[in-house]
């Protein structure tokens, strides 16, 4: 069955919270997908599930359900590529050492990220950072937000420009596992393996297509199709490429705060014909 072109049903399934780099706490996130008629929807902090069981708690008396999700770092042959889990069981005592491993990784970036900027002379800045993150390991916005505090900068933006994007002094590198590993980390928790959005990496048609076969030679089982930030262009060739490939195709809106209309939560393009949808595969399936 693939997925129907007119569906009543709203499905979510790549976001954030403040667990990882999102502006809204897990409870506020639930309450906004509400308001934008959410039916189901993964929440998919980076390299932590930290924001499901408060956003389990936000869910009583809603008739939103919540997908297991989370969206794992990794690498494949020198980039760094994203994949999001979907449907795991987060209790699976392996799964949860993973997750470990990578939140330590995340403290190493965030230290280098603190020594690569000491010329700004900003005091405690890993603290500041580390606040503003909710007290758990502080990514490149919240390091942003720091230097907008202080002062360096006039806005986020152009924290990203001097200090923090790509090629910047900020921009470190973590020590992340390799593709098929992280993949297994999915696959081994019951769970579904998706590539993220695919067009994000900017890798060529051909490089993509390598990615595609080495992530399914590990396991992988779906693709990000509809994204935000998308062109039509880019949304075809995914589509395209899921087909051929026989990847399941996923879809989501990868909100990280409000006020951004590409990237609200619910706000999906609707997908090319042809495809079978992730969901269909979860452990209850979604008959959508």
């Amino acid at each position: 069955m693939t997925i129907p072109q007119d569906s009543p049903v709203c499905i979510d399934l790549h976001c954030h919270s403040t667990a990882s780099d999102g502006a809204l706490s897990p409870s506020l996130l639930i309450a906004r997908a509400q308001e934008q008629k959410v039916d189901y929807l993964a929440l998919t902090d980076h390299d932590t599930i930290a924001g499901l069981s408060p956003a389990r708690e936000a869910l009583e008396g809603s008739d939103l359900t919540l997908i297991n999700g989370v969206e794992l770092s990794c690498v494949w042959r020198s980039h760094t590529i994203h994949v999001v889990g979907l449907d795991f069981v987060d209790t699976d005592p392996a799964f949860l050492a993973a997750l470990a491993r990578q939140k330590e990784n995340r403290w190493q970036r965030a230290r280098m990220i603190t020594e690569r900027l000491h010329k700004l002379r900003v005091n405690d800045l890993l603290e500041k950072a580390t606040t503003i993150a909710g007290g758990d390991v502080p990514g490149r916005p919240h390091f942003a937000e720091v230097l907008v505090n202080e002062g360096v900068v006039p806005r986020v933006e152009h924290a990203f420009k001097r200090y923090l994007g790509s090629g910047k002094p900020g921009d470190v590198k973590a020590c992340w596992p390799e593709l098929a590993e992280v993949v297994g980390w999915v696959r081994a928790a019951g769970g579904i393996a998706v590539l993220a959005h695919p067009r994000k990496y900017r890798l060529t048609a051909t490089r993509l297509r390598e990615l595609v076969a080495d992530f399914q030679r590990a396991g992988g089982q779906g693709i990000e199709v509809s994204v935000s930030g998308q062109s039509s262009g880019d949304l075809g060739f995914v589509a395209e490429l899921a087909r051929r490939q026989g990847l399941w195709a996923s879809q989501g809106s990868d909100f990280h705060f409000p006020g951004a209309p590409w990237c609200e939560l619910g706000r999906i393009t609707k997908m090319p014909e042809g495809l079978e949808p992730v969901w269909h595969h979860f452990r209850q399936p979604i008959n959508a």
